[in-house]
């Protein structure tokens, strides 16, 4: 059915075939945009698939190391232990476009570059299984952070396609075959009154040429008449 509010005019009517128009090369636009973010997507998560594995290995690594240290070592030279860190880590947060999606990619470096300085203890009075906790604890780290960025980068993406994917359904399955059908509505209507200005002006031809032709009967008549008296 076509729009109650159309108005059945060639100005309409073009109006209605250039937003027709646009909208086709639009909706052609935010198909191959929402492809696109799949494309993107999927590949986001594989990443985050490969990463929340290694990320969930090497959380387990170190909790089994912490583990066997608590076990060990006393509570309070656990705590001691590590209750005053050496390493500092400053974190910095910057955006990628990404198919108008912004995305934000983290980055940290630490305040000492020095690899020992991970160990906030002397190793005298430690056991070996806490140095290798804190080793896979700061090797871990940096896949955690990748890992954090990966998970927001897939939330967004999977907003923009949603959001995407609406805008194709509403312009495919709403305002284009709604447009279209008032473009139908508007030349059916046009096509009608050109025929029935078409049949008024055979109607007006025939009453003039039925007009002369009765003018020119009396005129003869007259003539006639005249022409006997």
């Amino acid at each position: 059915m076509p729009s109650t509010t159309v108005n059945p005019t060639r100005q309409e009517l073009t109006r209605l075939k250039n937003r027709l128009r646009t909208s086709i090369r639009g909706h052609k636009l935010l198909k191959d945009k929402r492809d696109e973010l799949m494309k993107q997507f999927m590949d986001v998560v594989r990443e985050n698939r490969a990463l929340r594995k290694r990320v969930e290995e090497g959380l387990m690594r170190a909790h089994g190391s912490f583990t066997v240290a608590a076990a060990l070592m006393s509570p309070e030279m656990l705590e001691q232990s590590l209750l005053y860190p050496k390493q500092s880590v400053e974190l910095d947060m910057t955006f990628q476009n990404v198919m108008s999606v912004d995305v934000p990619r983290y980055h940290f470096k630490t305040k000492s570059q020095d690899p020992g300085e991970v160990y906030p203890y002397g190793f005298a009075q430690t056991s070996g299984e806490l140095d290798d906790a804190v080793d896979a604890m700061s090797q871990v780290f940096a896949d955690m952070l990748k890992l954090a960025e990966v998970e927001k980068t897939s939330q967004l993406l999977a907003q923009e396609i949603e959001k995407t994917r609406r805008r194709v359904n509403a312009l495919e399955y709403v305002k284009i075959p709604q447009m279209q059908e008032n473009i139908k509505y508007i030349t059916m209507k046009l096509d009608e009154n050109e025929r029935a200005n078409t049949i008024r002006l055979m109607k007006v031809k025939d009453m003039l040429l039925k007009e002369s032709i009765q003018e020119r009967r009396e005129k003869n008549e007259r003539e006639i008449q005249a022409f006997g008296g």
